[in-house]
């Protein structure tokens, strides 16, 4: 305490500390180093002001997110991104992009030309100069010059500039051509007024990057070749002219020259991209909108949904890539989802409402681009919007269109609902089996103790009978080919899985002897190449008790096991319902009017036909099974499909015959009560 407070001063009593046996001596004071009462290491000399553009120079990586493959072609974005900007403002028709040796790169636009006039804040210098010298300098500011670009807003020009060994520039403009070089962002010329020039008007840029920055990297021409494509996809108002010298294309299939226009914008670029795919809808959904409140902003887009692939959503900012997503995509989002929900309503489907983000976009291949003035941007790379008005202009601009897009053709427009409901349940199953899994973790690994197994182990060669009941499972054990044909026997109806809760489904144990016996597993653990059997063959009566449970059975498989419906695996077995015996001569009809067909075919008229009625699989002789329905050299097999173009239609048919809502069955019959004909049994 002397020590702190130093001789004569006020200090407190000092007390007797009281140390206990087990306590640990008090470490002595760290000993501090003295501080310097002046840091000579650190002073004026030392702050360092950069002028014009030294900065991106020196730390190029804040302008153009770093120095590697994609920061040089992001150079070659942003002086086309320039030229774009003259053509959506409706003053170029067309640009010219030349990738030459020497990694040199021309750009050339019939715009109005950048302004050479002296700039009335910088009197010895032409506004040219200026803006290729001065950061966030330029005409996109204020918006008079341009109500929409997608340029860095004053820095795009001058940081390819600063960042090129060589710059070169011209400008036609009121009939007089311009000219001026620049090395590492410095003017090596005077602008030179290069004399007059007729029929030729715009700025043509050259310019080759610095080798000192990114280093042995060249500009690649697949890549420089896709972004001019990608931009006149964007803006169909304009043509890009291509060219690139051959000696540069390496056994690409990149085109030494091309002239590149689409008047379908965004529909032919994503109609090019999902060539081969299999559609839920026949027709894209494209079109374009001024965006509400906004007297130059607009929004144009294309969305297709897409059969067992993923999608994608590639969105655009004034013709600017925004791989990162944004505001612009949130509102895209919205307006999907809200409309698709509203139709669902609309059509008194209840399942709609379980509808999510996920459910709409991951099946959905879609362009969205849209013009706003004065777009704000995450970082300088502008790969994410972030302008908070974009999401409700685009919501509504979308929203409207999408409603009067599924109000135009019901029956697409419940094809495409149906079909986003189906990923809906299976994201819902997925998790409930998730959710099973976890408290479950020791599953018993086992076969259904009924399942009578074939032999044989290669999937395409075997096939698995479900059939009603232990008598019909008898006689089928007996009439199959032991190699090829598995047998199980199920036990009367099964559970309506179109009415049945997810508890009551996973409480089942039909259903889950069947799953086990499949082995392909269901939801997320759903596995089509652990699918024990090629074929699976419901095999009922040839009754209507027997017609209800391959109808349950059906209703299993499409709610639960879609994939095996859409791939080919399920089957229905045709036994017949009535024998025809005269003499030696058996003969087999397979309903009331074959019956009568074959009476009249195969024998005499009038003469003594038996006729035998089964009454179940169960009744029937095995050698009289196997010869009718089993033997795959006789029997004959209805294939279970659902086509994706009635998707809506089986969807409505499903949840009215199986479904919840008994009113939905009674208003069927009574629709279809004059089509039965009543026979005698």
């Amino acid at each position: 305490m002397n020590d702190l407070f130093g001789p004569g001063s006020d200090k407190p009593a000092a007390k007797k500390p009281v140390k206990a046996a087990s306590q640990p001596a008090a470490a002595a004071p760290r000993a501090m180093k003295p501080v310097a009462p002046d840091s000579a290491d650190y002073s004026a000399k030392d702050i360092e002001v950069l002028e014009g553009l030294e900065p991106v120079r020196r730390r190029p990586g804040m302008y153009i997110g770093g120095t590697d493959e994609n920061a040089l072609h992001h150079l070659a974005a942003e002086i086309l991104d320039n030229a774009m900007d003259e053509a959506v403002a409706g003053h170029a028709s067309f640009i010219e992009v030349s990738l030459e040796p020497d990694n040199w790169l021309t750009v050339r636009d019939n715009g109005r030309g950048i302004p050479v006039d002296p700039h009335p804040k910088f009197k010895n210098l032409s506004a040219l100069e200026v803006i290729l010298t001065t950061l966030h300098s330029g005409g996109k500011f204020s918006g008079k010059a341009y109500e929409t670009s997608g340029g860095l807003h004053g820095v795009g020009s001058s940081v390819v500039n600063a960042l090129s060994e060589q710059f070169q520039v011209e400008v036609a403009r009121d009939r007089v051509l311009w000219k001026q070089s620049y090395a590492l962002g410095v003017p090596q010329t005077k602008l030179v007024n290069a004399g007059p020039v007729h029929n030729r008007r715009g700025t043509t840029i050259r310019f080759r990057p610095d080798t000192s920055i990114f280093g042995p990297l060249r500009f690649l021409p697949p890549r420089l070749y896709k972004l001019c494509r990608s931009k006149a996809y964007l803006f169909r108002g304009v043509e890009i002219r291509w060219s690139c010298d051959p000696s540069l294309i390496k056994g690409d299939d990149t085109p030494a020259e091309a002239v590149l226009h689409f008047p379908g914008g965004l529909r032919d670029s994503l109609d090019a991209d999902i060539a081969g795919a299999t559609k839920v809808l026949p027709v894209i959904w494209s079109g374009e909108a001024n965006l509400p409140g906004e007297a130059t902003g607009r929004v144009e887009w294309a969305a297709i949904w897409l059969e067992g692939a993923d999608g994608f959503l590639h969105s655009y900012c004034n013709t600017v890539p925004t791989p990162q997503g944004g505001t612009h995509e949130t509102g895209c989002r919205n307006a999907l989802v809200k409309g698709l929900r509203a139709w669902g309503e609309q059509r008194g489907n209840k399942r709609a409402a379980q509808i999510t983000a996920d459910d709409v976009l991951e099946p959905m291949a879609a362009k969205l681009s849209v013009f706003v003035r004065d777009p704000q941007f995450q970082g300088q790379t502008k790969e994410k919007l972030t302008s908070n008005e974009a999401t409700r202009l685009v919501e509504t601009a979308l929203r409207d269109r999408f409603d009067h897009y599924l109000a135009g053709d019901p029956n697409q427009a419940d094809n495409l609902l149906s079909f986003v409901i189906e990923r809906a349940e299976e994201r819902i199953r997925r998790k409930e089996n998730k959710d099973t899994a976890r408290k479950s973790p020791t599953r018993r690994l086992r076969l259904p103790g009924k399942l009578t197994d074939c032999t044989r182990t290669n999937t395409a060669e075997t096939e698995i009978f479900l059939v009603e009941g232990d008598s019909a499972g008898g006689s089928a054990k007996q009439a199959r080919n032991r190699e090829t044909q598995a047998v199980l026997p199920l036990r009367g109806k099964i559970l309506n899985v179109a009415s049945a809760s997810a508890d009551k489904l996973r409480q089942n144990q039909e259903l889950k002897d069947l799953i086990e016996a499949l082995g392909c597993g269901v939801g997320d653990r759903f596995d089509r190449s652990k699918l024990r059997y090629g074929r699976v063959i419901i095999m009922t009566d040839a009754d209507v008790d027997g017609a209800h449970i391959a109808s349950l059975l059906m209703t299993f498989f499409y709610r639960e096991l879609p994939e095996l419906v859409r791939n080919g695996h399920v089957y229905l077995a045709q036994p017949p319902l009535y024998r025809l015996t005269q003499g030696a001569k058996s003969v087999y009809a397979m309903n009331d009017a074959d019956l009568e067909r074959k009476t009249k075919k195969e024998f005499k008229a009038g003469s003594k036909v038996e006729v035998s009625r089964f009454k179940g699989l169960g009744e029937m002789p095995p050698a009289q099974l196997k010869e009718t329905t089993m033997d795959p050299s006789k029997r004959t097999l209805l294939k279970v499909v659902a086509l994706a173009e009635d998707r809506a239609a089986t969807n409505t048919l499903v949840e009215s015959l199986m479904g919840r809502r008994p009113e939905l069955r009674f208003a069927f019959i009574q629709e279809h009560a004059k089509s039965v004909t009543e026979v005698d049994v």
